[in-house]
């Protein structure tokens, strides 16, 4: 085939990040891309390379991660997602797909990205879902840590909130919302969640990590906003661990919300 037959593919997916090193390939171990670039070239016979929109981090799960992908292949839409998790392992699902705009980047014309984090409070330790929630077994004050939680909102200098050895040339971001909330389901299950342009490496998880501090009583309220007004990482609390997150979404223009 002619380059004219190639076509742009955006491709939304899901993973459970547990036994993967994150989203990007590395040499450390086994990484959600080359899972998946590996699954198309056996698909389509071609040497395919994919981009992702969030470089989720070793352990962090995905409900609507966007990657796209370009190829010649003549599969249609509406059956590429099915005949890809024929191949991809039971952790990885490919949720849909379709043609996009040959200019389309799943990275850079990505408008916003939502991510969750569980929290469950109780004295005893969730069993099914161990795998997804931070178990925390003290009381968490959901109207503090609430409270806490909206000083993120709004374009600032989050220099604080980036892991050591992070590479970003600008530690601004602009949050758009946050929200704390029990679970209406579960009394026990508390959730983070956090929308924005974009965020630091690890940016998520010290701000989840440092909500639980503050809503637990062992840091004092006020902590986000002074952080945010010094640069200095002290005044934040512990990094929450990888397993609460999840990826919920990433949208373009003309998308809406959530799928």
């Amino acid at each position: 085939m002619d380059d004219q037959a190639v076509r742009r593919v955006r491709l939304t997916l899901a993973y459970d990040g547990a036994r993967y090193v994150g989203w990007q390939r590395q040499v450390n171990g086994l990484a959600v891309q080359e899972v998946v670039e590996e699954a198309l070239s056996r698909l389509t016979g071609e040497r395919t390379a994919v981009t992702g929109a969030s470089r989720t981090d070793a352990g962090v799960h995905a409900l609507g991660q966007t990657a796209h992908f370009d190829t010649r292949s003549r599969i249609p839409d509406e059956r590429f997602a099915l005949a890809l998790n024929t191949i991809l392992p039971p952790d990885i699902r490919a949720v849909n797909a379709r043609t996009a705009d040959c200019d389309f980047h799943a990275r850079f014309s990505a408008r916003a990205k939502t991510y969750r984090y569980w929290y469950h409070r109780s004295r005893v330790a969730p069993v099914l879902e161990r795998g997804l929630r931070w178990h925390i077994p003290l009381p968490l004050d959901v109207a503090t840590m609430s409270r806490e939680a909206r000083a993120m909102v709004g374009e600032h200098d989050f220099a604080a909130f980036a892991a050591s050895g992070s590479k970003a040339k600008s530690t601004v971001r602009e949050v758009t919302s946050v929200e704390v909330s029990e679970a209406p389901h579960d009394p026990a299950l508390l959730e983070l969640t956090i929308r924005g342009g974009g965020f630091l490496y690890n940016m998520v998880r010290i701000l989840a990590g440092t909500l639980a501090d503050v809503g637990a009583g062992k840091r004092e309220s006020g902590a986000i906003a002074r952080a945010i007004q010094t640069g200095d990482r002290l005044e934040l609390g512990q990094t929450a661990p990888p397993h609460g997150l999840t990826l919920m979404n990433v949208e373009y223009d003309g998308d809406g919300g959530f799928r």
